[in-house]
């Protein structure tokens, strides 16, 4: 963070200072709500959770370098006591943006939130300093942790948001109001929370709405293949940037195809130029995030042949989505278990299907969270595809949504050992340790609750033989 008194902190979070006999003493380091992540000069944030109360760790804190706690009470050690931690938190926020001359870029969408974060922050990052939300951190905690980590020197403040209802990224907004704002896509994720695509459409647009105008330098980045992200150019006052393979897209993509590892190729086009991009992430999915990211960087002032050579070298940063493992036996491992909804488990499947041709493939799926009324039918669907897809081994993993998985594949024509249901994990391992062999290629993706990602790291750990190390 940049170095603010702990006068001003308090002042700016409207709290009460106790026990600190110098409020001139200033904060130098991190601000954190980890009492593990300390170090000298650290804001430590003590939030009161359902099993711990960052309250209790006040004292070690500071012995370990804090330079206070924000809390709401008094701890007994160097602290600014508040009302309510979490606006105290966000104010801190605002006031540290507001202080910064980076350009703040926000995003959001139901799909691919990450993934498109981790390429614009390296886009951009081969450009000037760039600071940007770590994993999925895009909450009003996370969001405010991560703009507080800002530096004079930091140019770039790359935010992604994520909503649960009507009003959220509104909120998100007004904490980190951005300069530029990007909508991915409307899809099913959360949709049992929403009530529908429409209402989800209704939240996401609120990004563009914060927006500030044209004439002030607001950039509203919008899904020209997705009607109802399109469809939000109406509803902001920012210059509105279109991107897709649309051929109306102001950035987009020509002659898209897939290597022969499933890594998707283009010609980019932006107003300014073209150039080639092969990307070292997999599937075509990406290609609409690297479209994503391009507009983003074009609007900022990149050429077209430093977005493509970004582009071309972005890896990924956030742990397993589509993070791909080649073991020595020849098995090809992708662990995109951090989290599932319709869209990107079908983006998954077909690149699953991209990069296993020629060899036999294995779908390890899990429940898809949050989709209400929705979730029989977009589980029988995915089953379903997967057969489509040719996928030869499809193992289903956990209760009831697991066997609609299996029963899409099997009334779509999966007989035999082609599909199979399993109980949880450990099922799966143990199913795998046995018929395994080397040149397969394994998928293993669901939402987070189910916990797939232990399978995937075990399959990785593996041996040479195709032996699965029980954990």
């Amino acid at each position: 963070m940049i170095a603010l008194s702990l006068a001003e902190i308090a002042a700016v979070v409207g709290g009460q200072t106790h026990d600190i006999p110098d409020t001139s003493v200033q904060v130098t380091g991190p601000v954190v709500r980890d009492s593990r992540e300390v170090v000298p000069g650290t804001l430590f944030v003590a939030f009161v959770g359902e099993r711990v109360d960052g309250h209790d760790f006040a004292a070690s804190v500071v012995e370990a370098g804090a330079v206070a706690v924000l809390a709401s009470r008094p701890v007994g050690v160097p602290a600014i006591v508040v009302d309510d931690v979490q606006d105290a938190l966000g104010a801190l926020a605002r006031h540290v943006v507001e202080r910064l001359g980076a350009t703040l870029v926000a995003l959001t969408g139901s799909a691919g939130k990450t993934s498109t974060k981790d390429l614009i922050a390296q886009v951009l990052g081969g450009k000037a300093p760039t600071v940007f939300t770590p994993g999925s951190l895009n909450n009003e905690i996370g969001l405010p942790l991560t703009a507080l980590s800002a530096t004079e020197e930091t140019r770039f403040l790359v935010l992604e948001m994520g909503a649960r209802g009507i009003g959220h990224i509104r909120y998100l907004a007004e904490l980190t109001p951005p300069k530029v704002g990007l909508v991915l896509n409307v899809g099913s994720a959360h949709i049992g929370e929403f009530g529908g695509r429409e209402q989800i459409a209704q939240a996401k647009g609120e990004l563009v709405e914060s927006l500030p105008s044209a004439a002030d330098g607001g950039a509203a980045i919008l899904n020209a293949d997705d009607p109802l992200v399109r469809a939000m150019a109406s509803r902001t006052q920012a210059k509105v940037v279109l991107f897709g393979e649309s051929a109306e897209a102001d950035v987009r993509a020509e002659n898209v195809r897939l290597t022969d590892s499933g890594q998707p190729a283009f010609r980019l086009h932006t107003p300014s130029g073209a150039s080639d991009v092969t990307m070292r992430l997999y599937g075509e999915h990406h290609v609409s995030n690297a479209l994503a990211a391009a507009a983003v960087a074009h609007e900022l002032g990149m050429s077209a042949t430093e977005i493509a050579t970004a582009l071309s070298g972005a890896g990924t940063l956030s742990r397993w989505r589509m993070e791909v493992t080649e073991r020595p036996d020849g098995v090809t491992i992708v662990n995109d278990a951090y989290n599932a909804n319709p869209e990107s488990m079908r983006a998954a499947l077909r690149a699953l299907a991209a990069m296993g041709k020629g060899r036999r493939t294995w779908a390890v799926l899990g429940k898809m969270a949050e989709l209400g009324d929705e979730a029989l039918a977009e589980h029988d669907a995915v089953g379903r595809l997967a057969v489509r897809l040719n996928v030869s081994k499809l193992v289903a993993v956990g209760g009831i949504e697991a066997s609609w998985l299996q029963l899409g594949a099997y009334n779509e024509g999966s007989w035999g050992e082609e599909s199979v249901h399993v109980s949880d994990a450990q099922a799966a391992i143990d199913l795998l340790r046995k018929q395994l062999r080397p040149g397969d290629v394994v998928l293993v993706k669901a939402s987070r609750s189910v916990g797939l990602e232990r399978v995937a790291q075990t399959l990785a750990e593996a041996g040479t033989e195709g032996e699965v190390a029980a954990r």
